[in-house]
């Protein structure tokens, strides 16, 4: 299934590039004014206390269980969140796993780092893994942290067990007939508006991004977006000018592990498009063609933070896909 081209010009706004990171964009649908009671975003608290570290640009929170029988988790968020977003999925595994949570250097008040990030983030998860002797991990990576994880599992498929990738592609979604050309010149226009933002509009960019497509509860978009908005906005352009030119699909088949990709669908935004579930799911599968082990979860009554809006759901088809690697 094929959506229309993206953009055909270098002439865009900033808003909607952030819009394609969070895949599928739904126009301007109006946030849930009646939606089910949700816990702020920092308020869940875990039962064993981390142990912080840094590596590379990675800062790292690491929960070890010495009863754990499991596999090995390591949660890595996308773009300008933190490791907060992980909270109720921190809850709801640690009993049974070690995890290591991931918050990127640049995002959530943390330090950024000089250089290229996404690809310095690829090395550091490689280092993270052989440094602390992390046995066949599964890595469950959302937005950003997923087109990382699959990048990362096209050349390291044989250090981890699987990949759970939360609404982020190896392209992103309405970008995927652009030109190298028309990818430049877009990546350069997100820099000349990224430049020119003052912090009270970036963070009310975050807020807005937030009601309209990250969460579906308007009190938790607003803590998102607050939460969000902290990151360094240097480091937040650099990993989206990235991640936007690299279209990885070509190698999805030097994949060996199984891959389970996440498709958040809520009917509310999706009926701007006319787009169903079973066609949202897919698009995102023929975006994923070639994986050799592909399973597609669709979560409905969830926008792109699938986790915060459905953690339960969520959190049992993660559980699901980490036992069937196992």
């Amino acid at each position: 299934m094929k959506l229309p081209s993206f953009c055909k010009t270098s002439r865009i706004n900033i808003a909607v590039i952030i819009a394609l990171v969070a895949a599928i964009s739904a126009g301007q649908s109006h946030a849930s004014t009646t939606s089910k009671a949700t816990e702020t975003v920092s308020s869940a608290a875990s039962k064993l206390a981390p142990k912080e570290y840094q590596v590379g640009s990675m800062y790292v929170q690491e929960y070890k269980n010495p009863k754990a029988k499991g596999a090995p988790l390591i949660l890595i968020p996308g773009l300008s969140s933190g490791a907060y977003v992980w909270d109720d999925t921190v809850k709801a595994m640690q009993a049974d796993h070690d995890l290591y949570v991931i918050t990127l250097a640049g995002f959530d008040g943390k330090p950024a780092i000089a250089g290229p990030k996404f690809s310095k983030a690829k090395e550091s998860l490689l280092e993270l893994i052989q440094t602390q002797k992390i046995n066949k991990p599964v890595v469950i990576g959302h937005s950003l942290g997923s087109a990382l994880s699959l990048w990362f599992a096209q050349d390291h498929s044989s250090l981890i067990r699987g990949v759970f990738a939360v609404d982020g592609l190896p392209v992103l979604p309405r970008s995927e007939n652009m030109t190298p050309e028309q990818r430049k010149a877009t990546v350069d226009g997100m820099r000349g508006q990224m430049g020119n933002l003052t912090q009270e509009v970036f963070e009310q960019q975050q807020i807005n991004y937030m009601k309209f497509m990250g969460v579906i509860d308007d009190t938790v978009a607003v803590s998102l977006g607050k939460r969000s908005a902290t990151s360094d906005r240097t480091a937040y352009m650099e990993y989206m000018a990235e991640l936007f030119a690299n279209d990885m699909r070509k190698d999805m088949p030097k994949i060996s592990v199984p891959v389970g990709m996440v498709s958040p669908y809520y009917a509310k935004d999706m009926a701007a498009i006319n787009m169903s579930e079973e066609q949202k799911t897919a698009y995102y599968a023929s975006l994923m063609a070639g994986t050799p082990k592909l399973q597609m979860i669709s979560i409905n009554e969830a926008r792109h933070f699938v986790m915060i809006d459905q953690p339960k759901v969520f959190n049992e088809k993660l559980a699901n896909f980490v036992k069937s690697v196992e």
